[in-house]
């Protein structure tokens, strides 16, 4: 597949505005946040010369630094003019591999966050570089091949569901199907998400227009996961990160805020049509280079965006009226479901011991989370150690727990909890 990256050599001399960027770094075996890690930021073109010097806290993270970024403008309108900055940024730590990222994107206004999965060092081993190609609506990627939006379902599969079950994993494939020295890669479903929609539209956006993006992307992956297309057609493999098949996912990647508030607020739900038991494969282009018909136009959603159109009333604009937006059922990997209402000061009750108690874990490792007594009533204390969950996990520090926290906090007390049986 032959790609050509648009890259920013240096610091635009139209960067007038500023976007914000906070570094997390973490082991890439264990996911225990690393303390005192040291990150060099400089300009792509200027690697040597480094404009900020940070260091992490004990949650393995920065503080936020203010970055120079192109005028917010360039996004809003397709051109020749990038409409983001681009940095690099070097992690160094006692122990472990220097790590480069170089592309991590700042655009205007927005904040993102960029995570640095670090290695354990050993002897001879080259700093380890991952670099961060355009954006799919800047860079030339090919389009996607077209499909069926119903596909058929075999089943003599594995695992053919008869419910739409969100799963825990979702492993990328990195090329095209039949290249069998890529990479494949086993990311949390959310964070895919997050990654794709990070790497395809503009953070700037509406928020109504990137909810119905995000719709359509989680909606398409999860076809892929009911229907086990991959897996059918004798790959081990759940997707792959080839914009003429599927999405484009980047390894490593900074992930933008606003993005990942969406996904996080909605991250259960896809799209249906009547009678149709399956998530729909929800198909889209930029709608400037290239066209496409009954599918939805990415720069197109933006402007509907614009005109206050909400986000089920965009996909309706392209896929039809009898689309709607389902739940899903099940989700895999979370030990209990979200119990209804928010939990805030005076809830009390089981669900908010089983909160205690995961937060408490979570603090075993993050240890800027207090550790709470897990007696089911939902005091200051616990409402703080909510607060430094979210802070730390780049979420609205609301110290209450709304659906998106509940499930980012089961989330993560089910990875760290396999972590400590492990250990």
């Amino acid at each position: 597949m032959n790609v050509n990256y648009v890259r920013t050599l240096e610091r635009p001399e139209n960067a007038v505005d500023r976007g914000n960027l906070r570094v997390n770094v973490i082991d890439r075996t264990t996911n225990r946040p690393i303390m005192n890690a040291t990150v060099d930021i400089s300009y792509t073109g200027q690697p040597d010369s480094v404009i900020e010097e940070l260091s992490t806290d004990e949650s393995g993270l920065t503080e936020t630094v203010s970055l120079p970024a192109p005028p917010v403008e360039y996004s809003m309108e397709p051109g020749e003019n990038q409409p983001y900055s681009e940095y690099n940024i070097k992690i160094s730590a006692p122990g472990y591999e220097d790590l480069l990222i170089s592309g991590s994107e700042i655009f205007s206004g927005e904040n993102s966050v960029q995570q640095a999965n670090m290695t354990e060092r050993d002897e001879g081993e080259s700093p380890r570089v991952i670099v961060i190609p355009a954006n799919t609506l800047f860079g030339n990627f090919p389009p996607k091949i077209p499909e069926n939006e119903i596909q058929p379902v075999n089943e003599s599969g594995e695992i053919v569901l008869s419910r739409v079950v969100i799963p825990e994993i979702v492993v990328v494939h990195d090329g095209v199907p039949t290249d069998s020295t890529a990479t494949d890669y086993y990311v949390r479903y959310g964070d895919y998400i997050k990654n794709v929609a990070s790497s395809e539209i503009y953070s700037t956006w509406p928020r109504q227009t990137i909810e119905a993006n995000v719709l359509a992307i989680m909606s398409f992956t999860l076809n892929r996961v009911y229907t086990e297309f991959y897996r059918n057609k004798g790959y081990d493999f759940t997707i792959t990160s080839s914009t003429a098949f599927d999405h484009k996912w980047v390894y490593g990647r900074n992930i933008f805020t606003s993005i990942s508030n969406v996904v996080d607020d909605i991250f259960n739900q896809y799209l249906s049509r009547p009678n149709v038991k399956q998530p729909i494969l929800t198909q889209y282009c930029d709608g400037k280079r290239v066209t496409c018909p009954n599918w939805m136009s990415q720069w197109g959603s933006k402007y509907l965006g614009d005109q206050n159109y909400d986000a089920l009333e965009i996909i309706r604009y392209y896929y039809g009226d009898d689309m709607y937006i389902n739940t899903a059922e099940e989700i895999s990997g979370i030990p209990a479901s979200w119990p209804g209402a928010n939990l805030d000061i005076g809830s009390s009750g089981q669900k908010v011991a089983q909160l205690q108690e995961q937060l408490n874990l979570i603090g075993e490792y993050y240890s800027a989370i207090p550790q709470v007594t897990p007696d089911g009533i939902y005091g200051e204390r616990t409402a703080e150690a909510v607060r430094q969950f979210q802070k730390i996990f780049n979420m609205p520090q609301t110290g209450i727990v709304d659906f998106a926290t509940w499930y980012q906090i089961s989330g993560k007390y089910v990875a760290l909890s396999r972590i400590a049986e492990l250990m």
